[in-house]
C-alpha cells in the first residue's frame, strides 16, 4: 500500500516529454511509481483529467527576510511553488556583523521595495555567518523548501564596513572571495551580485555594482575551489555589452556556471538575440550560461494603493498623499481638481519618475482578469487620441475604478513591439529558463510572483495575439530546467525516487485574478498579491500543503543546502 496515490491525471513529467494519462504513487517523501498504479493508497486523490506536474522551482525570489516570520512563504506557495532560491541581486541578510543589521535592511528596502519597518520587526537576528543564517531558518517549519545565495553587498559590508561602496584592495578582494567560499561550503547554493544602476538605496548604488572584473573573477575562482555553486547577476546590459568580457573569462577560467536575468531592452531591442547566441556558443563549448526570462514584460503597477502613480508628484495631489483611499478617490472625481491635475506636470528631480509619470504611450488599464499583452491601441495615449481627450483624463478615470483599487500596467522591458513575441523567442530558446518573478519583493509596485501560473494561463491556454507554448514546454521551463540550473537533481521531474513535489492543476479552471493590496506584513506593512483559482492540490515532500487553494497547515519544507 502506498501513502498517497494520484489517479487519472494528465501527467506532465517536467522533462518536456509528451504528456500521458496515468497515476502517480507516493511513499514517504518520494515518488514511488508513475504510470499505471494498481496498489491502493492510504489516501487516493482523483485528478479527474487534471494536470499532474512537478512542483514549480522558482530560482529568483527575495524571501530572505519573509522566511523569518512567514511559514507559508506566500504568495509563491499559493501558486504551486515548492522550492525557491533567495539571495538574488546581491542583497540579503548574511553574513552580517552585529552592527550591520540596519544597513542590510536599508539596502533591501531600497532595492527590493520591502518595507523596512516590516523587516525590522519581523527578522529575529541570531546569526553572523551565512551558515548560521541557514541554521536559523532550519529551526522553523514552512510549506516549501528554501535555498539561499551569498549576496555580494552583504559580503562587502561584512569585510569592508562603512567602506563597502568603495573599491576594495587586493587583500580585501581575497577576503571577500574567502567569505563567499565559506558561505557556499556552509550551504549557500550560489553567489549573487547586481550590475544595474536601478538598484540603489539612500546610500547610493548597491555595493559591488561597479566591482572590477578582478573582484568578480576572484570570487568565481574561490567558488570553483569549493566544487559547487552558481554565479547569479542582474545587469543593465542584459548579459551583453560590458558584461560579456568578464562573464566569458569566468566561464573559461573557472568553469563556474552563470545565470542572469534577460529581457528585451527598449534601448537595444535586438540585443537579447546576441545574448541568446552567446549562451548557445558557451553551451557548445561545455560552459553553462543560463539566461532567466520573465514570463511577461517587466513593468510596474501604478495605482492609488501602490507606491507610484502618474500624479504622485503633482502639486495639487501632494496634500492628498496621506489621506485615506476613500478620500483620495472622492477628490479625484472632483472636476476642479481634475482640471488642475491635467494642467500640471510632475514636480520631481528624479528624471526616471518624471518619465514614467508622463509615458502615456506605455500605460495600460490592467483590468480583472488582468491583460499583460495589451495592443498599442489600448494605451492611455491611444485611447485619449480616439476620444478627443487628454491622456491625463483617461488615466484619472482608470485610477478611480473599483473605488481606487484598480491598477495600471506600465511595461518597461520586453514590450518594444507591444506584444510578447520577443518573450516567446527567449522562452523557446534551449538555453533559457523561466525566472525573475521576484517573489517577496517590490511589495507596492510589482506583483510578478504569479509568473508560474501565467505560464499556463496565458502561454499555454489563453494567448490570442501570437503562438502559444506547448504545455510540456511551459512546465519544463519552471521545473527540470530551473532545478537543473542550480543542480537540484532530486526534484523538477516526476520519476520514481525523486522528491514528491507535485501540483495537480485544473487547467480549464485555472484563473489568475487581478492584483490586490493587503496589509499583513509585520508592523502592518502592505504588499501586492495575486489570487489564483484552479490549483486542485499542491504536494511538498509527500504532504498535501494546499488543497483547493487553501493551506492545510502541513510544514514539510526545509532549507536546501549545496552539497
Amino acid at each position: 500500500m502506498h501513502d498517497l496515490v494520484i489517479r487519472n491525471g494528465t501527467v506532465v513529467d517536467g522533462t518536456g516529454a509528451p504528456s500521458f494519462g496515468g497515476d502517480l504513487a507516493i511513499d514517504g517523501r518520494h515518488i514511488a511509481a508513475v504510470g499505471r498504479v494498481e496498489a491502493s493508497g492510504r489516501r487516493d486523490l482523483d485528478a479527474g483529467g487534471a494536470i499532474v506536474a512537478p512542483g514549480w522551482v522558482d530560482i529568483h525570489t527575495h524571501y530572505d527576510g519573509q522566511v523569518s516570520w512567514d511559514p507559508v512563504v506566500a504568495p509563491s506557495a499559493e501558486h504551486g511553488v515548492t522550492t525557491v532560491v533567495m539571495g538574488n541581486c546581491g542583497v540579503g541578510f548574511a553574513p552580517v556583523r552585529p552592527d550591520g543589521h540596519d544597513f542590510l535592511i536599508e539596502l533591501m528596502e531600497g532595492v527590493e521595495d520591502i518595507p523596512g519597518t516590516a523587516l525590522h520587526e519581523g527578522i529575529d537576528w541570531g546569526w553572523e555567518s551565512f551558515g548560521e543564517y541557514l541554521d536559523a531558518l532550519e529551526r522553523a517549519g514552512r510549506t516549501i523548501d528554501v535555498a539561499g545565495q551569498v549576496p555580494h553587498a552583504a559580503v562587502r559590508a561584512y569585510v569592508m564596513g562603512e567602506r563597502a561602496h568603495e573599491e576594495p584592495g587586493a587583500t580585501e578582494i581575497a577576503e571577500i572571495a574567502g567569505v563567499v567560499a565559506d558561505g557556499i561550503r556552509q550551504g549557500a547554493v550560489g553567489f549573487s551580485t547586481s550590475r544595474t544602476i536601478l538598484h540603489r538605496s539612500r546610500h547610493g548604488l548597491v555595493p559591488g555594482t561597479t566591482a572590477a572584473p578582478a573582484e568578480l573573477i576572484a570570487i568565481a575562482e574561490a567558488m570553483a575551489a569549493t566544487g559547487r555553486g552558481i554565479f547569479q547577476f542582474v545587469s543593465d546590459h542584459q548579459g551583453g555589452g560590458d558584461d560579456q568580457a568578464w562573464m566569458a573569462e569566468i566561464a573559461e577560467r573557472t568553469g563556474v556556471a552563470i545565470t542572469y536575468s534577460l529581457a528585451q531592452s527598449p534601448f537595444a531591442p535586438t540585443a537579447f538575440r546576441d545574448a541568446l547566441d552567446e549562451a548557445s556558443a558557451r553551451a557548445a563549448a561545455g560552459q553553462r550560461i543560463t539566461p532567466q526570462v520573465p514570463a511577461r514584460p517587466t513593468g510596474m503597477l501604478f495605482g492609488l494603493q501602490s507606491s507610484f502613480h502618474p500624479f504622485m508628484a503633482h502639486p495639487s495631489f501632494r496634500p492628498l498623499r496621506d489621506e485615506p483611499l476613500e478620500r483620495r478617490v472622492s477628490a479625484l472625481r472632483d472636476p476642479e481638481l481634475r482640471d488642475r491635475l491635467t494642467a500640471e506636470s510632475p514636480r520631481t528631480r528624479d528624471r526616471s519618475a518624471a518619465y514614467l509619470a508622463t509615458a502615456w504611450h506605455q500605460m495600460y488599464r490592467l483590468g480583472d482578469p488582468p491583460d499583460y499583452e495589451p495592443p498599442a491601441g489600448a494605451s492611455a495615449q491611444a485611447v485619449a487620441d480616439r476620444e478627443g481627450r487628454s491622456p491625463q483624463e483617461v488615466v484619472l478615470d482608470w485610477l478611480v475604478e473599483d473605488e481606487g483599487r484598480a491598477f495600471l500596467f506600465s511595461p518597461l522591458g520586453s514590450y518594444v513591439d507591444q506584444d510578447h513575441e520577443a518573450i516567446r523567442a527567449m522562452l523557446e530558446h534551449p538555453a533559457t529558463v523561466a525566472g525573475l518573478g521576484d517573489g517577496g519583493a517590490h511589495c507596492s509596485l510589482i506583483c510578478d510572483a504569479s509568473f508560474p501560473t501565467y505560464l499556463l494561463t496565458h502561454w499555454v491556454r489563453d494567448r490570442v495575439r501570437g503562438p502559444r507554448l506547448a504545455l510540456e514546454t511551459a512546465v519544463r521551463l519552471q521545473t527540470s530546467a530551473t532545478a537543473d540550473t542550480y543542480g537540484f537533481s532530486d526534484r523538477g521531474r516526476l520519476r520514481p525516487g525523486t522528491l514528491a513535489d507535485v501540483n495537480i492543476i485544473d487547467l480549464d479552471a485555472l484563473t489568475l485574478h487581478g492584483p490586490r493590496m493587503i496589509h499583513d506584513l509585520p508592523a502592518g506593512g502592505q504588499r501586492l498579491v495575486q489570487p489564483v483559482d484552479g490549483y486542485v492540490a499542491t504536494i511538498k515532500s509527500g504532504q498535501v500543503t494546499f488543497e483547493d487553494g487553501e493551506p492545510t497547515g502541513a510544514r514539510p519544507g526545509g532549507v536546501l543546502r549545496s552539497h
